[in-house]
Formats: structure tokens, C-alpha cells, sequence
């Protein structure tokens, strides 16, 4: 059974620097994701369907929240081996740095994964969105004989030079690599990535930097070949390819990397579509997250179309479209909401609290009545008056400011932002 030879190790994120202002007060995997979820709960998700239940989760930066998520979300039965458990980056006298980079945060963890049985190690970003099923990734570097496999997926002229685009012979074994070549490059680095992908002009293959080691090639590579490498992409698999049998096993489904605030936006929004590429109805691919003990939510007077609203949610807006609404929203009457992700709040004000915001004249915890939002992230536990207009687009610079962001024409309202009554910008 696969979940007896499989140890998984999610890699929590660097800085989030592109993810600014989300990764303010927290990691990439602990940004909220369609009203309800965490990033995190995607990798730990795809791990649970694919029958591996024992997963490390590497944290190191702004982890407070990642860890108190996972903490409340993820405990496995008495009677099961399974466990998700947190490694924080810690000092020693052996280590006495931070993690470098990806490969040297899977070094530093080693001391506490070979505690555990295992034959193989799957390596996991913490900031993607895909739903795949490990098993067949496995069956493939079994069957093949791989030391390593790398998950990857074909792109276009517009993404490759954003990931380490490789090339493959006949058998799937993986000739050469390079990391973010630059466009003038990418004519030589050309796939045949089958007729219907080519179709598309999606004719390279890039590293999804999902990837799977044989335990002894692993710590082998980060304990004596490589020990100054302090990563996967840059340092690792190009210096592999030569010495190691290393694989490519194409995945063909909906999968994006959550690099940056228009990626984001993007993902959050598309899963509003009809048919959305990332399906969260799925009884065999379901995702997981934190039980929470809330209200269903209550709508009065409100024009809804593609629209996603989380459980907890009181509206009484006069039209939602093409956005997504995450747990505890609060919306006024008379207000218009367009194509926004509202990632909602922590806690419900109570009616005295609500009374001694309207003495002391400041917003209450939501959105207020008569506002009008469009192509706006509003970050957790936001207070935004009433008649309040912001309107984001190109027309926009890029630029920062106390209570808000713009990035790409996306206006993000930072978390605990407080924006007063007739505020404008657009």
C-alpha cells in the first residue's frame, strides 16, 4: 500500500514577497483560498485522497497561523500511523542558519524524517493549486525505475521562462534542464507534448516542482554529493540528470502555481465559472480544511450570479457577480460587488460592539450599505464604511499605501484595514 512507503514533505514558502500585501502577517501556504480554505489544504488534500497520510510540513516564515491552522485542522484517528506534523526551522549547533532554500530545508529536516519507515519521499510546494492523484505519479516511478521523478506540465511561449523547463527522450527520461530560460532560449528547449497540447501551443515542459526520491538518492544528494546545494530547481535535479535516472511524468489537468497577486485573483475567480477548471464538488477529490462550527449564510434582497458564498456570511447586498464571498462576510444594503474576493473575518461583532462603533464613529466589522467594489481583494477582518467606491483596473498604478495595495489594476485592501465612509479611488 502506498501510504506505507511514502513520507510526504510540504514545503512551506519562502518570504511570499509577490503575494505581498497577503504574506504581510502570514506564510504563501496560509493565505485563504476560495472563502474557506488555505493553501496548504490543497497539497495535504491531494495527499489524504492519494492515500498518504503522512506528511511534515517545512514552515519558517511569518508560520504562526500555518501552524495553528494545521494544528486545529489536521488529527488523524488513534488507530491510524497517519500524521501532520509542523517543522519549524530551528538553530542547532549542526545547523546554526535558517533555511537557504528548498533543498537545504528538506537537509535540515532530515534528523527528524528518518525517524520514520518509508522507501520513497514526495516533495510538495505548499502554494499550489492542482487536485492530483499521487498514486499514479508513484505506480510510474516504481515501474520505471526511476531514482527521481518530477511531475510536469506543459506550458506556452508565455509561461516557460517563469519555470525550469526540461526535455525528455522517448522513454520519459529526462535528457537536460534549465532553470527560467530567457526567451531568446526557448527554441531549443521545444517538446512533443502530444497533439492536443501542442494545439494549444503549450510545447514545453516545465517542472511543476512536485517531486518524488527514492530515500536512499535523497539522502545521499543532500548529505554528501550536494551538501552545499540549497535547491531543488536551481541546484539538485540539473546536477542529477547525469548520474541519476531521472523521469518526467506529464500531467495534463488544471494546475497553477499561486505565484503572484494576479494569479491569485485569477484562480480565486475562475472557480465562480460553471464548469470551473479547479472542481471543489468532487466526491473522490474532495478538499479538506479546518471544521467549523458556523451558521449557514443568510441573504436579503440580493441579485446573485456565478458566485461563491461561504457558510457564515450575512448579505444584503443589492447585486453579487463573479466573486467569491469566504466565511463571517458582512455586506450592506444597497452595495454592488464585482468580481472581488472577499476573504471575510475571524469573529462576529456582537450588538454591543456594533453600538460602540456607531458612537465612536468607526466602520463596523464588513462592508457597509450603498458600497460599490470591483477587481478587489479585501483581506481578512476589514472595515469599510458606507458609500465607499473602489474601483480597480489599469488605470491604476502600481503602488502601495497604508490601508491598501494595487498590483496589476487589483486593488487589495490589507488585513484590518479601516476605510471611511465615502472613500473613492478609481
Amino acid at each position: 500500500m502506498i501510504s506505507k512507503k511514502v513520507i510526504a514533505v510540504i514545503l512551506g514558502g519562502g518570504a511570499g514577497t509577490r503575494l505581498y500585501p497577503l504574506t504581510a502577517t502570514r506564510s504563501k501556504p496560509a493565505v485563504p483560498i476560495a472563502g474557506k480554505y488555505r493553501l496548504v489544504d490543497i497539497p495535504i488534500s491531494n495527499c489524504i485522497n492519494s492515500s498518504i497520510n503522512r506528511m511534515f510540513v517545512l514552515t519558517q516564515y511569518n508560520s504562526a497561523s500555518l501552524n495553528k491552522h494545521i494544528k486545529n485542522t489536521y488529527q488523524f484517528s488513534g488507530f491510524s500511523s497517519g500524521f501532520v506534523d509542523i517543522l519549524a526551522a530551528e538553530q542547532t549547533p549542526d545547523s546554526p542558519g535558517w533555511f537557504q532554500g528548498t533543498a537545504d530545508a528538506v537537509r535540515q529536516s532530515l534528523k527528524h524524517i528518518v525517524k520514520n519507515d518509508f522507501e520513497y519521499v514526495l516533495i510538495l510546494s505548499g502554494d499550489q493549486l492542482y487536485q492530483m492523484d499521487f498514486a499514479f505519479m508513484m505506480d510510474n516511478h516504481k515501474k520505471s525505475g526511476a531514482d527521481i521523478s518530477i511531475a510536469t506540465i506543459p506550458v506556452g511561449d508565455k509561461d516557460a521562462p517563469e519555470f525550469g523547463i526540461l526535455k525528455a527522450n522517448s522513454e520519459n527520461i529526462i535528457t537536460s534542464f534549465i532553470e527560467k530560460p530567457s526567451a531568446a532560449a526557448l527554441p531549443e528547449w521545444l517538446s512533443n507534448t502530444g497533439e492536443e497540447m501542442g494545439n494549444q501551443g503549450r510545447n514545453y515542459l516545465a517542472s511543476m516542482g512536485i517531486y518524488i526520491f527514492n530515500r536512499n538518492v535523497l539522502f545521499s544528494l543532500l548529505e554528501s554529493e550536494k551538501i552545499d546545494a540549497t535547491d531543488f530547481g536551481k541546484e539538485i535535479i540539473p546536477d542529477s540528470i547525469n548520474k541519476y535516472k531521472v523521469i518526467s511524468f506529464q500531467y495534463d489537468g488544471y494546475w497553477t502555481d499561486i505565484g503572484n497577486i494576479h494569479s491569485f485573483f485569477e484562480a480565486n475567480l475562475a472557480l465562480t465559472l460553471d464548469l470551473p477548471p479547479f472542481n471543489l464538488f468532487d466526491n473522490d477529490k474532495m478538499v479538506f480544511s479546518r471544521a467549523r462550527m458556523l451558521p449557514p449564510a443568510k441573504i436579503s434582497g440580493t441579485t446573485i450570479n456565478q458566485t461563491i458564498i461561504a457558510e457564515g456570511s450575512i448579505i444584503n447586498a443589492a447585486s453579487i457577480s463573479n466573486s467569491v464571498i469566504g466565511i463571517r462576510s458582512r455586506i450592506g444594503k444597497g452595495s454592488k460587488i464585482t468580481s472581488c474576493y472577499i476573504m471575510g473575518n475571524d469573529f462576529y461583532e456582537t450588538m454591543d460592539e456594533i453600538k460602540r462603533d456607531d458612537e465612536i464613529n468607526i466602520p463596523r466589522l464588513g462592508i457597509g450599505d450603498h458600497c460599490e467594489l470591483a477587481n478587489v481583494i479585501v483581506d481578512k477582518d476589514c472595515r469599510i464604511g458606507n458609500n465607499v467606491t473602489i474601483i480597480g483596473g489599469h488605470q491604476l498604478k502600481n503602488s502601495d499605501h497604508s490601508l491598501f495595495s494595487v498590483k496589476d489594476g487589483i486593488v487589495v485592501l490589507k488585513k484590518g484595514a479601516m476605510i471611511n465612509d465615502g472613500f473613492e479611488l478609481r
